[in-house]
């Protein structure tokens, strides 16, 4: 019994934690819900990201997870040359997928 206590409030600890940061370059990069706020911004392609959505037997909170794949996606989207993403697609089992887009000049 001590066990199953044990691994369940581990669970418990373990589904909160937040194991994605953002770069520095991707605090360039902004997350947008709308196609129309790029629609004059150049497509440079798609993200498909992956967290962990499950710890153990556990759900994680979807909003975290929400946060991570968008995380991600920003610091991929600035390795890209982007500075804007929009979701492409709704959250499945920890996958998402995000359309990049250069909206402004780039800095020199």
């Amino acid at each position: 019994m001590k066990r199953i206590l044990i691994a369940v409030c581990g669970g418990l600890i373990l589904s909160s934690c937040t194991w994605v940061k953002v770069t520095s370059k991707g605090e360039g990069v902004r997350l947008v819900q709308s196609a129309r706020a790029v629609e004059p911004c150049k497509t440079l392609g798609k993200i498909n990201a992956k967290v962990v959505s499950k710890v153990m037997v556990f759900n994680r909170e979807t909003e975290k997870v929400a946060a991570e794949l968008a995380d991600l996606a920003r610091n991929e989207a600035a390795l890209m040359g982007g500075d804007t993403i929009v979701p492409i697609s709704e959250i499945n089992e920890g996958r998402r997928s995000f359309e990049v887009y250069r909206c402004f000049p780039v800095k020199m």
